[in-house]
């Protein structure tokens, strides 16, 4: 089996409403590339990567120069044709590694037959729980605002009512500290049996982050993601409270994460198979983490179907996957696969049985979602539509007003 062709496609799937983080927002959508790898059998082998445009897609068309005729089996020498570790200092090719290598991994799992998982050491798990990912937002048609801590709970419990989510994660980082905290607070008193995690994209100071985390150590805590940036900013939270920090943010490769192992900055390290290149190095950054006793989760970068298929693949294989992983997936109206959305059941997703990862495109979806993207375009990710002229700083002292509410963003 030899590639022969590599297309990208660019596409624009709506969300609910528009999510506001840290950082800035999603503007109401998720804009993604889809890739097909073309194998000189007929084989067409999916993957994903975030963003996109003329750029991305232009970046995938120069790949076929370096990969016409590689055999998909040869995952290793994929990687240092695509991403050799000197070479991509000048051009950082890690997420086009990413979705090329979820192509291939795809191709060979058609090719004999089974499963993505088969081909990861083989499955531990049927299905993969997920926690709610709860994101303050502005209304849009048909739904809501979430900006009070009644909203919060109100949208949570429908949440868990349609999906069976029992875990709950808050990505934090818009308002005020001590106003999220007592939104964190309503849903720990709102849902007391759950577990919930608390996310504000490393933009609290560590005096704020430290006085977070104290304030929330009597609460069922999964853990505290990225209070603040850097190991050194991790370190210092770390050894003065006693919650489970977490990263997804400064442990992103084996350099990062061997120095956590040497010295502990973070507790659970968040695996995302965009941000390490591939399903491959999360499987073994995972060894890794399982040796030095490092918990492990699933993070979620806005993903359609097919970078869900790779999440539910990666947390199928993995034996000290303890905690629930992350998924953006509830938040969208559609997805481009055969069948739309996948569905929860008991707040979980079944791992695809079919051989590869197991979705294959419908191409009406694919066909009407980038029409979407010509029509509108991209976002900027660090900015806010709501907020004219802002942009964030780390660490934040500029939060956004949670007296003001906006009834639909511009």
């Amino acid at each position: 089996m030899k590639i022969v062709d590599i297309r990208a496609t660019t596409v624009a799937v709506p969300l609910e409403a528009p999510l506001r983080h840290s950082n800035g927002a999603h503007w109401g959508r998720f804009v993604r590339t889809i890739v097909e790898v073309e194998a000189d059998n007929g084989l067409v082998g999916l993957g994903e990567m975030g963003g996109g445009g003329e750029s991305a897609e232009a970046a995938f068309r120069a790949l076929v120069p370096y990969l016409k005729d590689h055999d998909p089996f040869q995952l290793e020498a994929l990687r240092f044709k695509i991403a050799n570790p000197t070479a991509s200092l000048y051009n950082n090719r890690t997420q086009l590694l990413a979705a090329i290598e979820f192509a291939c991994i795809d191709l060979i799992g058609q090719q004999l037959g089974v499963p993505a998982s088969d081909l990861l050491g083989g499955r531990v798990r049927d299905a993969v729980p997920f926690a709610s990912y709860l994101f303050f937002r502005y209304a849009d048609a048909g739904y809501g605002e979430i900006r009070t801590p009644e909203q919060l709970v109100e949208h949570t419990a429908q949440l868990k009512a349609a999906h069976g989510f029992t875990v709950h994660k808050l990505k934090g980082g818009v308002f005020p500290p001590d106003y999220e905290l007592e939104c964190y607070r309503a849903l720990a008193e709102a849902f007391p049996r759950d577990r919930l995690r608390y996310d504000p994209n490393a933009v609290l100071s560590v005096a704020e982050g430290l006085r977070f985390g104290r304030a929330i150590e009597d609460l069922n805590n999964d853990y505290l993601e990225d209070p603040v940036w850097g190991l050194e900013g991790l370190r210092a939270i770390r050894e003065q409270v006693r919650v489970p920090l977490a990263t997804n943010t400064v442990v992103v490769n084996f350099e990062q994460l061997a120095s956590n192992v040497l010295r502990r900055a973070a507790d659970v390290v968040l695996l995302d198979t965009t941000f390490w290149g591939g399903i491959r190095p999360c499987v073994k950054a995972a060894g890794v983490c399982e040796t030095f006793q490092i918990g492990v989760a699933v993070h979620s970068s806005g993903e359609l179907g097919i970078q869900l298929a790779t999440m539910l693949h990666l947390g199928a294989v993995l034996p000290n996957l303890t905690y629930a992983a992350d998924a953006h997936y509830h938040q969208l109206r559609d997805d481009v696969i055969e069948g739309g959305k996948l569905a929860y059941v008991d707040g979980a997703i079944a791992v695809p049985q079919g051989p590869g990862l197991g979705v294959r495109l419908d191409r009406e979806r694919v066909a009407r979602y980038a029409e979407l993207y010509r029509e509108q375009g991209g976002y900027p990710y660090d900015r806010d539509p709501g907020r004219p002229g802002w942009y964030a700083t780390v660490p934040n002292e500029r939060f956004a007003d949670p007296a003001v509410s906006l009834d639909v963003a511009p």
